[in-house]
C-alpha cells in the first residue's frame, strides 16, 4: 500500500503548454502511489485555462477540488483525421464535489469558466492491461472546425 498527498510540494509533471489555452500545472499521483491501472493527475487551471480539444483512447473520471468549471461534448464530422468540422452537443458546470465519466474516444475540452482558479482530480483508466493511455490533442476554434492534430 503506499499513501500520498495532493497537497504536498513537488511531484509536478511537465506538461505541453500546446495542449492548455492559459497556464496549467499538474502533479502525478499514480506514480506517487505505484498505481498500474490507471494514470492519476491533480491538474490545476490558472486564470480562466481550459484544455485544447481532444480526446482519449481509454476512460476518463474527473473529480473537481476546487473552483467552478465546465466540460463540454463534440461531436466529430468529416473523414480527416487532422482539419474536421465539430459541433456542441453537450456543456456540463462543473462545480467543487463534482464526479463526472468520460468515456474513450468522446471529443471534448475542459477547464475554468471564469478567470479564477479550478482544479480537478483526473483518473484515466487504461485501455487494457499492459497499455499505455494516449491522448489525441487538436487546435480549433471550439465552436465549428479542428484545424490540425497537435
Amino acid at each position: 500500500m503506499k499513501k500520498s498527498n495532493i497537497n504536498s510540494k513537488g511531484d509536478k509533471r511537465k506538461i505541453n503548454s500546446n495542449w492548455f489555452t492559459n497556464k496549467v500545472h499538474m502533479k502525478d499521483i499514480s506514480s506517487k502511489i505505484k498505481s498500474k491501472e490507471q494514470d492519476i493527475y491533480h491538474v490545476y487551471f490558472e486564470n480562466g485555462a481550459k484544455t485544447k480539444m481532444h480526446s482519449h483512447n481509454g476512460n476518463q473520471i474527473l473529480i473537481v477540488t476546487k473552483g467552478i468549471g465546465s466540460l463540454e461534448i463534440f461531436r466529430k464530422y468529416g473523414i480527416k483525421k487532422t482539419e474536421f468540422k465539430i459541433k456542441k452537443i453537450e456543456k456540463i458546470s462543473l462545480n467543487e464535489g463534482d464526479v463526472v465519466y468520460i468515456p474513450s474516444n468522446t471529443l471534448h475540452t475542459h477547464g475554468a469558466t471564469n478567470k479564477k482558479t479550478f482544479s480537478h482530480i483526473a483518473i484515466n483508466i487504461l485501455p487494457s492491461k499492459n497499455s499505455v493511455y494516449k491522448t489525441a490533442w487538436y487546435e480549433s476554434d471550439f465552436k465549428t472546425k479542428v484545424t490540425e492534430k497537435i
